[in-house]
């Protein structure tokens, strides 16, 4: 018989393998490094905490990959108390055009980007995207092909 939950050794291993991916996404969607980080770490202490509620249907992975979404999310409501340094994001190298790209990816629309993130910056499948989002894996496709459409549209159309 399959016991119910995750180990804290399985977490474990999960974070110090994808902290990374985790930490980019999580900032990508709080717009700021530092916040990114608490809402993973919020994230995988509250999948510790929780650990037996993991019913094993979908990956681990997804599981804390919706957790810490969801807890990027909380954050990134809260008010800031100071203000973003640009450059936590990742730098542009001093290219306009790699600031232009950023700020058209934060203009998409919440879902959009965030299937973005999750597909570039945590290089997640699609269907490991869709049991994050709780959408179908078809939503994924039809979502990265609008913020691809989005964000083409939106290029072409900027002053140059």
């Amino acid at each position: 018989m399959r016991r119910k939950g995750a180990t804290p050794a399985q977490l474990e291993t999960l974070y110090l393998e994808r902290f990374g991916h985790f930490a980019r996404v999580a900032a990508a969607i709080c717009g700021d490094l530092d916040r990114g980080r608490d809402a993973v770490q919020a994230g995988f202490t509250a999948a510790v905490r929780d650990r037996r509620s993991f019913r094993g249907s979908g990956s681990l992975e997804a599981w804390v990959w919706r957790i810490v979404v969801n807890e990027a999310r909380r954050i990134a409501r809260e008010p800031l108390t100071e203000p973003l340094e640009t450059a936590e994001l990742g730098s542009s190298n001093g290219r306009p055009e790699a600031t232009g790209l950023r700020e058209q990816i934060a203009a998409l629309p919440e879902r959009q980007r965030e299937t973005l993130f999750l597909r570039y910056y945590a290089d997640l499948d699609y269907r490991t995207i869709a049991q994050v989002l709780g959408v179908e894996v078809g939503t994924v496709s039809a979502t990265l092909n609008a913020a691809h459409r989005n964000l083409r549209r939106n290029i072409q159309e900027a002053p140059r």
